[in-house]
């Protein structure tokens, strides 16, 4: 049986997805057992008639899939009240998933600063990098002065990369410890 992957972006090659693919391989888990499902943009999580949801129930009926690992943004409470932040984000991915009836298959990882619990995937993986160039890579995005989300998204992962050309992320760092485990539980055998 397969296991689902539910991320934002799409299903092809996103930053989300390279790094899930990145981090299965480092595992030793099997890529060839998951389905990706890029969701778009963080809204489409929380709408239970999305396209994505129906063929993922499907599949399920199906038993094509028997475990699921949501992965999304915290973001910012700031910028969205309702959905913004970790413990939002999570309410209302459970609200969804319970709606769904989808809850005995889930699991839900949420990628942020885990010490801040805001953010997304950057904000991760900036944490996972020594203080001298998190300030480094931080000081240049303030005298950037990059007013859009995305942009500053799209600059952090072009920096990082360019900084990290052949260790792109440190896998061994604890703020990767939760996302692992969820990983390895998305692919124990199923009941």
């Amino acid at each position: 049986m397969k296991v689902a992957i539910l991320h934002e972006g799409n299903a092809k090659k996103t930053n989300d997805n390279e790094l899930l693919k990145l981090l299965i391989s480092e595992l030793n888990l099997n890529i060839e057992q998951v389905i990706f499902f890029g969701l778009g943009t963080k809204s489409n999580f929380f709408n239970a008639n999305n396209r994505e949801y129906k063929i993922l129930l499907q599949k399920i009926e199906e038993r094509t899939i028997g475990k699921i690992l949501f992965v999304v943004d915290a973001d910012y409470k700031k910028n969205d009240s309702k959905y913004g932040g970790y413990q939002n984000t999570k309410v209302e991915l459970e609200k969804t998933i319970q709606e769904l009836g989808l809850k005995e298959y889930s699991d839900i990882y949420i990628t942020c600063d885990p010490i801040e619990e805001c953010g997304y995937l950057e904000s991760l993986i900036l944490s996972t990098i020594p203080q001298e160039q998190k300030e480094c890579i931080e000081t240049f995005l303030e005298c950037s002065d990059f007013k859009s989300k995305e942009n500053h998204k799209a600059i952090l992962n072009q920096i990082y990369k360019t900084a990290y050309p052949t260790a792109p992320f440190d896998f061994s760092h604890a703020n990767f410890n939760e996302l692992k485990q969820k990983l390895k539980n998305l692919f124990e055998e199923t009941k």
